[in-house]
């Protein structure tokens, strides 16, 4: 026993010696911090690193059977689930843990507002939290994707359709996440990347750093009423309190610290052992459209908002808004970085708090209930206007067959009737030739799924003679100039040639 005692001394000698880490550590654990901030409001900070560490421990586990492929992600999953030893509580702790540290961090971000602890000489500490904040709203958003089932590839397709709306880069950036303008293997490829490397790299990087301004500018002081911050005085009155009515951070606050952090982390545990995974559900499909997909939980008050908001109004909520709450809470150390800190006196900022959390907790609610916007009231049951195919031939009413069987009308209405998804088809002849039809039925693009993979050439030509048909009586179809003169393709499936586009000019 006194030689392994006599060993490890030495091995510890040896690497302290080159690594020299031992007065670092000891600065770190011993630094003062006032004495009324060993609380239990002061711990969220600390839990929600633990939790970003569980979500690394646990996705290295998934990414040894994961496969980032769009053919074989959600076979993966099913193989964790039902094949690998306790690969589905895996499974759960990383997705509970992924909820747990969304949840951890809003509270967290909450308390710092109200403590005041943005103001001097903490603006950067804040800052750095902003950053932190949308990081771990990235990485629950690209984890979600990662499941690739129903749900995820049309929340993925909604959250494509949100970026495609950016003026004059909307179409760069889809690009840039997708691999491409629509989903496909190189999507998922993407997202995998973002997940597992770039996302979590982000985070430690400014974790790190929230950690070291912590460090060298000290923990908040409790906020008492009267206390005021100001510029010239607040170091030393902050040293001095530290000093005069300070303790060693490890023990005296770190085990309040340790110990909700393992009771979030058993937390996490339970619920993984009680509800399991989330998903996958059914095989990715663009061709079946019968899933009302809704994001991940703390993802639904955006749902919500843009189910009830009139369509006029999306495109500027979704663009501006988060710009302005974003550029908000950057700015707010700068113009508010001296005066109270206590809540107590600072009823602006309670009312603030309240009414973004009860906002957000009735959003959410809704979320839960509301059909995804916009609203869809048609189903593949619903039949057609028996005028657009009375005197129809045969290859129009094969492709509105088609049209019916792929559920086209849950996204678009036709004669008033249909979903609201995409826009209404009464006059699509007139604003898309044939071949622009063709390539955006094979393609797809934006909100719209490609579905060159899920039709056959034949009904592909049905459905597009069929779509040709589908202008006002009085307004002829569109026609590409440029093969105006070569050839013209009808809905009959012929063509004429130029001498009688000629003549019938």
């Amino acid at each position: 026993m006194p030689g392994i005692k006599q060993t490890a001394v030495s091995v510890y000698a040896w690497l302290e010696r080159r690594l020299q880490l031992e007065g670092p550590v000891k600065d770190a654990a011993l630094h003062k911090v006032p004495r009324n901030t060993a609380s239990w409001w002061y711990v969220f900070g600390s839990a929600a690193f633990t939790l970003f560490f569980l979500q690394i421990v646990t996705g290295i586990f998934l990414a040894l059977i994961y496969v980032p492929s769009g053919g074989e992600a959600w076979n993966s999953l099913m193989v964790l689930n039902h094949q690998v030893p306790l690969g589905w509580f895996v499974r759960a702790l990383h997705g509970w843990g992924s909820n747990f540290m969304v949840a951890v961090v809003l509270i967290h971000m909450a308390q710092v507002f109200l403590f005041g602890a943005y103001k001097f000489p903490r603006e950067l500490t804040w800052i750095f939290g902003v950053f932190l904040l949308l990081l771990t709203l990235a990485m629950a958003f690209t984890g979600q994707v990662m499941r690739f089932d129903q749900d995820s590839y049309w929340g993925l397709a909604i959250g494509a359709m949100i970026v495609s709306r950016v003026p004059w880069i909307g179409g760069g950036l889809v690009h840039l996440l997708l691999g491409g303008p629509i989903i496909s293997g190189a999507t998922l490829s993407r997202f995998f990347t973002f997940h597992v490397f770039i996302v979590p790299g982000l985070l430690l990087f400014f974790a790190s750093l929230h950690v070291w301004m912590v460090l060298k500018l000290g923990v908040n002081e409790w906020p008492m009423p009267g206390r005021i911050v100001r510029r010239s005085t607040y170091i030393d009155e902050y040293n001095q309190l530290a000093h005069q009515d300070g303790i060693p951070f490890v023990p005296g606050a770190f085990w309040k610290d340790l110990a909700f952090s393992g009771a979030v982390l058993a937390a996490v545990a339970v619920c993984a052992l009680v509800f399991g995974p989330n998903g996958p559900n059914g095989v990715p499909d663009p061709s079946i459209i019968q899933t009302v997909p809704k994001p991940d939980f703390f993802f639904l008050w955006i749902y919500a908002i843009l189910a009830y908001l009139p369509p006029q109004l999306e495109t500027p909520f979704m663009l501006i808004a988060p710009l302005v709450a974003i550029a908000i809470l950057l700015a707010l150390p700068f113009y508010a970085s001296e005066g109270e800190k206590s809540w107590h006196r600072r009823p602006v900022a309670v009312l603030a708090v309240s009414l973004i959390a009860v906002a957000w907790g009735t959003l959410t609610q809704l979320g839960t209930t509301t059909p995804w916007s916009p609203h869809m009231e048609a189903w593949s049951g619903d039949t057609l206007p028996v005028n657009l195919v009375r005197a129809a031939t045969p290859l129009v009413r094969q492709g509105a067959n088609v049209f019916q069987e792929k559920q086209c009308r849950n996204c678009h209405s036709i004669g008033g009737h249909g979903g609201q998804r995409g826009p209404a088809l009464d006059d699509v002849a007139t604003r898309m030739t044939l071949d622009q039809l063709r390539f955006k039925v094979v393609t797809g693009g934006g909100n719209m799924p490609a579905y060159g993979k899920n039709l056959s050439p034949a009904e592909i030509e049905a459905l597009v003679s069929f779509l040709h048909t589908l202008h006002p009586a009085n307004e002829p179809p569109a026609v590409n100039p440029a093969s105006e003169g070569i050839s013209t393709t009808h809905a009959s499936g012929g063509e004429e040639t130029p001498a009688k586009a000629g003549a019938k000019r």
